[in-house]
């Protein structure tokens, strides 16, 4: 079987799936800068489930650039809150 463009767009669609659910079993504690701001939430009495890291992996699979976006963001507002705070105590 001759490798062909099909064969290299799956491989393509492959990566990208895999990189997603990585990302989001690696980011699942910091999932507050990626969804909700950079204000950590409460988490469950408890703790986290199985099925609330599920569904965040799951979620990142297929929207990883858009949690990589808002994290990035969420990183802007935290740096520039770190420097309003280190001027003020100056």
């Amino acid at each position: 079987m001759a490798f062909n463009q099909e064969m290299a767009l799956n491989i393509y669609i492959y990566l990208f799936l895999l990189f997603g659910a990585v990302f989001g079993l690696a980011t699942f504690s910091y999932q507050h800068i990626f969804s909700e701001g950079p204000q950590k939430v409460e988490t469950p009495e408890g703790g986290s489930t199985l099925g609330g890291r599920l569904l965040w992996a799951l979620v990142c699979t297929f929207l990883w650039p858009i949690m990589v976006l808002t994290g990035l963001n969420s990183a802007r507002i935290l740096a520039k809150r770190k420097r309003q705070a280190a001027a003020a105590n100056h």
